[in-house]
C-alpha cells in the first residue's frame, strides 16, 4: 500500500500568503490569507514581515482545526537566492541566509524558506523548496543580448510551468525529461518557455519587460521609445518601472486586467477592447512560434497554463494559429501549491534526489570563452 505523506505548503505573496495541507496529492486544507496593505507598509523591509505572516498562518491553522502532528515535510515558495538549476532543494543554513537577505530580488517569496523551516522544526519534518523563481537553466546562446554588458536572464514561472510539464508527461505515459515542450504561462504576467528534455533552455523574461504584453505588463517595447519616455521629464524611474511591470498591457489600454470584464465589453461591441485583447493573443502566438524554433521544430506539445487559460476565446484563438507546430493542450489555472507538494513527495518517496543549495550561480559570464 502506498504510504500517505502529509505535506504543508507555504507561498508568501505581495498581498497574501497561501497555505495548503496535502495528504499525498489530495489537498485537505487550503486558505489564502489576505494582508492589510497598510500593515505591510509599516514594515521597513521584507524580513520584518516574518513574525506578522507567521502569526497569521498559525491563526488560520487554528481556525481550521488543522494539526501538523505527523507532518512529513514543509515546503516554502522561495526567492532571492542565487540562480540555480531546477529541482527540489533541501533547505539549509546558506539558503536561509541568502533568501532572507534577498541577494538577487526583494520579494515576500523570500520568506518562504524561513517560514517552512520554522513550521517544520517542532515536528522534525523535512524542509524543501521546489523550482524557485530563481531557477536558471538557460543555454549559453540564449543569454547573449545586443549589449556586451547586458545578458538575458531567466525570469518567468518555473514552478507552475515545470509542474504542468510533469503532469502532461505523466498523462501520456512519458517522462518530462524525455519531452520537448513549449509552455506558455498566461496570467497577470505571461512567460513563454522552451523546455528541452526537462530543462528550461530559453524563456521570455516577463518580469523585466520581455516578450508579449500581458494583463498588467507592457512586454517588449522598442528601446529607443522607452529611452525617450525616460528622459522626457514626465516620469520618475519608479513610475516607469511600475508602468512596465504593474500597470502596462491590458491595464494601460483598457483600465482593467480582468479578462471577464474585457470579454463582456467585446460581446457588447467594443471594437478597441477586441483589438487589444486579440493583439495580446497574437503576441503570445508569435512567442510560441519563436520558442518552437529554439527546439528546431521538434515540439512534442504546446501547453497553455495560468489563469487566462480558462478563457475558451483565448485558447481557441491561440490554437487556431499555432496548432500546425504541435498539439495544443490547456492546463488552465495555477498549480503552485500542488507543485510544491508533489516535489516533496517525489523526494520522500525516493523518486527524486534532493539537491543541495551551494550559493554558486549557475552562470558566471562569458570570460572563459574569450581569447586573450
Amino acid at each position: 500500500m502506498e504510504r500517505t505523506y502529509k505535506i504543508l505548503t507555504i507561498n508568501p505573496g505581495s498581498t497574501s500568503t497561501k497555505i495548503a495541507l496535502f495528504e499525498n496529492r489530495e489537498k485537505v486544507f487550503s486558505v489564502n490569507v489576505a494582508h492589510d496593505a497598510g500593515q505591510l507598509k509599516a514594515f521597513k523591509d521584507i524580513p520584518e514581515q516574518l513574525p506578522y505572516r507567521s502569526a497569521l498562518i498559525h491563526r488560520e491553522l487554528e481556525k481550521g482545526a488543522v494539526s501538523l502532528d505527523g507532518v512529513d515535510a514543509v515546503v516554502g515558495r522561495c526567492g532571492g537566492i542565487e540562480p540555480l538549476p531546477g529541482g527540489v532543494y533541501a533547505i539549509n543554513d546558506l539558503l536561509l541566509e541568502h533568501s532572507m537577505a534577498g541577494r538577487v530580488t526583494k520579494h515576500p517569496a523570500n520568506l518562504g524558506a524561513r517560514l517552512a523551516h520554522d513550521f517544520a522544526a517542532p515536528f522534525g519534518a523535512a524542509t524543501f523548496i521546489v523550482n524557485p523563481p530563481d531557477t536558471d537553466e538557460l543555454q549559453a546562446i540564449a543569454r547573449v543580448s545586443g549589449f556586451v554588458d547586458v545578458h538575458r536572464v531567466s525570469k518567468g514561472h518555473p514552478l507552475n510551468q515545470k509542474e504542468v510539464g510533469i503532469r502532461h508527461a505523466a498523462s501520456i505515459g512519458r517522462r518530462y525529461e524525455d519531452l520537448n515542450l513549449v509552455i506558455a504561462h498566461i496570467g497577470g504576467g505571461i512567460s513563454v518557455t522552451a523546455h528541452e528534455r526537462g530543462r528550461m533552455v530559453d524563456t521570455t523574461n516577463c518580469i523585466d519587460g520581455d516578450g508579449t504584453m500581458a494583463p498588467t505588463r507592457a512586454g517588449g517595447i522598442a528601446a529607443v521609445s522607452l529611452i525617450r519616455m525616460c528622459f522626457s521629464g514626465k516620469y520618475t524611474e519608479k513610475e516607469m518601472v511600475d508602468r512596465i511591470t504593474k500597470r502596462g498591457g491590458l491595464v494601460d489600454h483598457l483600465g482593467t486586467a480582468d479578462a471577464r470584464e474585457i470579454m463582456g465589453r467585446i460581446e457588447q461591441g467594443d471594437g478597441y477592447a477586441k483589438l487589444v485583447y486579440d493583439a495580446m493573443i497574437y503576441q503570445v502566438c508569435k512567442d510560441i512560434g519563436a520558442y518552437a524554433t529554439v527546439l528546431r521544430g521538434d515540439v512534442d506539445a504546446i501547453l497553455l497554463t495560468g489563469g487566462l487559460s480558462n478563457d475558451a476565446y483565448l485558447v481557441e484563438r491561440i490554437t487556431s494559429r499555432i496548432h500546425y507546430i504541435a498539439p495544443v493542450i490547456a492546463y488552465a489555472g495555477e498549480f503552485e501549491m500542488e507543485a510544491m507538494a508533489a516535489g516533496a513527495i517525489r523526494v520522500l518517496s525516493g523518486k527524486e534526489s534532493p539537491r543541495t543549495y551551494t550559493g554558486e550561480p549557475v552562470w558566471k559570464g562569458f570570460e572563459a570563452l574569450k581569447v586573450n
